[in-house]
């Protein structure tokens, strides 16, 4: 069996062969993926935990399951953790073939599936991106956009400045320029890709701040206790998500936004499946605001596995 720590995991999970896995994951279909399964554990530091275990298979090929140990607001570290495994398996005999550090496994499948959608939803010509929040996803989701847009310009912001700072400093290069932001609303109105990945519990980003033409990609966290951004950001965008099943149980922003009464379950307009396959359009015009709400699904987990081992053995 092959086993993938963080780098190695991030190195076989290269993203221009990552993005494709996942189309053609979603656009072919036949992988089964049950919603996952959450069981409360003991407290650590005085906190709950919850154990996740996300599965999911094809028939006569592989089958895979994510398992993760989650400690929201670990006062340790003063971040939400997650840590965890991913094990994939032969599956005609069950015999394992690999396993991955899940963190790497998820971070790298989270930003794939965010550009993937951009694809289809953000303009051809898009060339400045907005990252909200510095946390693990940033980078990830920085180096996936740019790898589907013409991204030049990019602007970081977070309630921390100088975290900003530090991730812009970092992640600049001669053909992608990286700033820390100071002013959020003046950010967002000269963003064309704006890039949430946060655990807010009140939202960060005001509908009335977005330009037209603007793609909004949320990358929420999967309880409706989060949210990123307001009711008025999700009544001006035509909203697709990764799978309809999932989002609308757990994307916080979606689930809030129809609780208020400002959605309705049908005004999502399509998934990761119809927007691969062609049975509903994207972005219809070039001044349409469009938004992308990710939760995440264990079909991109078992197509990530798949792709990693298949990068890793490559001659």
């Amino acid at each position: 069996m092959r086993a993938f720590a963080w780098s190695e995991a991030v190195a076989a999970l290269e993203l221009t062969s990552l993005i494709e896995a996942l189309r053609q994951a979603f656009r072919s279909g036949g992988i089964t993926a049950p919603p996952p399964q959450r069981y409360e554990i003991p407290a650590r530091h005085g906190n709950a935990g919850t154990l996740v275990l996300m599965p999911a298979w094809q028939a006569d090929d592989r089958l895979g399951v994510n398992v993760l140990i989650r400690f929201p607001d670990d006062p340790v570290r003063g971040e939400a953790t997650a840590e965890g495994a991913y094990l994939l398996l032969e599956g005609r005999t069950g015999k394992p073939l690999a396993a991955f550090d899940a963190g790497a496994l998820t971070a790298r499948r989270t930003a794939a599936a965010s550009a993937l959608a951009a694809s289809y939803l953000a303009r051809p010509d898009s060339e400045r991106l907005l990252m909200v929040g510095t946390g693990l996803l940033a980078s990830h989701l920085i180096e996936a956009h740019a790898g589907v847009r013409p991204i030049r310009n990019v602007l970081v912001w977070d309630r921390d400045h100088a975290k900003a700072e530090r991730l812009a400093h970092r992640l600049t290069r001669r053909m992608l320029k990286v700033a820390a932001a100071d002013d959020l609303q003046r950010a967002v109105n000269g963003a064309h890709v704006i890039c949430c990945a946060t655990v807010a519990p009140e939202p960060i980003l005001q509908g009335h701040w977005l330009p037209l033409g603007v793609h909004v990609d949320l990358v929420v966290g999967d309880t409706p206790a989060m949210r990123a951004a307001d009711d008025e950001t999700m009544r001006r965008a035509r909203i697709f998500v990764d799978t309809r099943e999932v989002a609308l149980v757990e994307a916080g922003d979606l689930i809030r936004s129809i609780r208020s009464g400002v959605l309705r379950p049908d005004d999502v307009a399509g998934d990761l499946f119809e927007l691969t396959r062609g049975t509903r359009a994207g972005r219809r015009f070039h001044d349409q605001i469009t938004l992308f709400a990710s939760v995440g699904h264990a079909l991109e987990d078992l197509a990530a596995a798949k792709q990693a081992l298949e990068n890793a053995l490559a001659p």
